[in-house]
């Protein structure tokens, strides 16, 4: 592993009991932000603060070095999300984990509110805070459902406590867990990671919840390109779309379970395919279509043998049943909703 030697926390003897776990690439004018959330937390909570800084190519070292209580951890070469939280949380010596973004910032006492929400699971489970946007104030989401075809829908009901599935911009769970999931599949690189791990966890019968208080403010798409602009026109790269159709629909085809898979499967193909060449005819620029959806379908049937041997494992220790499972689903694909509000998206 190209890793850089890593500064050491200043108490490196104490135990924590919350390892607060960032991953940074290029995150030099958001980072003071993030951290200093972190250190002014409530409750004096025993914590070590990780970073894992990913081949950034501004100063994002030299604004770390300001803090000597945090272990970095300074890739020599670009690894990608996943990889930097495996390797954070492999570090980690926590009972508890929580992945930050680097765009992100906790209301001063989410580890106490997080903390109080574990004690009270009955099983040990993953666990968010409400989600509020940095500019506006207002609130994005208390975790996510899903739609059939595993789109996240923001859920805004502040008495629904279970959800389907938490981002990874603030995700908490204890070490033990992350380590019996198996941490976020490399092969995913980013985008659907926290998805994917999400919906594994909820087939084992742990539970997925936000709390009813305290929350985190984000900077919605800063650290992976993707958000809306001022005209509230949706915006996305090639590499975001590619990504995030090719590993939502991996997550649907690992995860979901019984005979229902095959086909919520053809529908899924049938319904990227049009939807691909609609937006390649209305931006008439064909790579929409060639980079992104045709790409991402490729990949799933050349990876078919993998994505049954990975289902095979993972529905093996399946304690749910499938009304369960879909319990927090709803049944409205996102995509038509986004579709009305904001209209066809802008990919750069």
């Amino acid at each position: 592993m190209a890793v850089v030697p890593e500064q050491q926390a200043l108490t490196p003897s104490l135990r924590p009991l919350c390892s607060v776990c960032i991953a940074n690439y290029n995150g030099e004018s958001m980072l003071a932000d993030c951290l200093d959330s972190v250190f002014r937390q409530s409750g004096d909570v025993a914590l070590e603060v990780i970073v894992h800084d990913d081949a950034s190519t501004d100063a994002s070292l030299a604004t770390l070095a300001r803090y000597p209580e945090v272990i970095v951890l300074a890739s020599r070469e670009n690894v990608g999300f996943c990889i930097a939280n495996n390797r954070m949380v492999e570090r980690a010596r926590g009972e508890y984990i929580l992945l930050l973004n680097n765009d992100a910032a906790l209301y001063p006492d989410a580890l106490k509110t997080l903390l109080r929400a574990a004690a009270r699971q009955t099983s040990q489970g993953i666990l968010t805070l409400p989600q509020y946007d940095w500019q506006t104030g207002v609130l994005v989401d208390r975790g996510c459902l899903l739609d059939p075809f595993y789109n996240p829908v923001p859920n805004l009901d502040p008495q629904r406590e279970d959800v389907a599935m938490v981002i990874g911009a603030c995700l908490f769970l204890s070490r033990h867990l992350w380590i019996n999931l198996g941490g976020f599949p490399e092969w995913m690189e980013s985008i659907a990671e926290d998805m994917y791990l999400c919906c594994g966890a909820r087939l084992r019968g742990a539970p997925i919840q936000v709390t009813s208080s305290s929350g985190y403010r984000h900077r919605q798409g800063a650290s992976f390109s993707g958000d809306r602009d001022a005209s509230e026109l949706l915006q996305t790269t090639f590499r975001r779309r590619r990504l995030s159709e090719r590993n939502k629909t991996a997550v649907m085809v690992v995860c979901t379970p019984s005979v229902l898979v095959g086909p919520l499967l053809a529908l899924h193909i049938l319904a990227l395919s049009i939807e691909g060449l609609v937006m390649s005819i209305l931006r008439k620029d064909k790579r929409i279509w060639l980079t992104i959806y045709a790409s991402a379908m490729q990949s799933i049937f050349r990876h078919a043998s993998e994505l049954r041997d990975r289902r095979a494992a993972l529905q093996m220790k399946r304690k749910v049943g499938l009304r369960t499972y879909f319990r927090v689903f709803v049944w409205i694909p996102q995509k038509l909703h986004l579709l009305r509000r904001h209209g066809i998206p802008l990919v750069r």
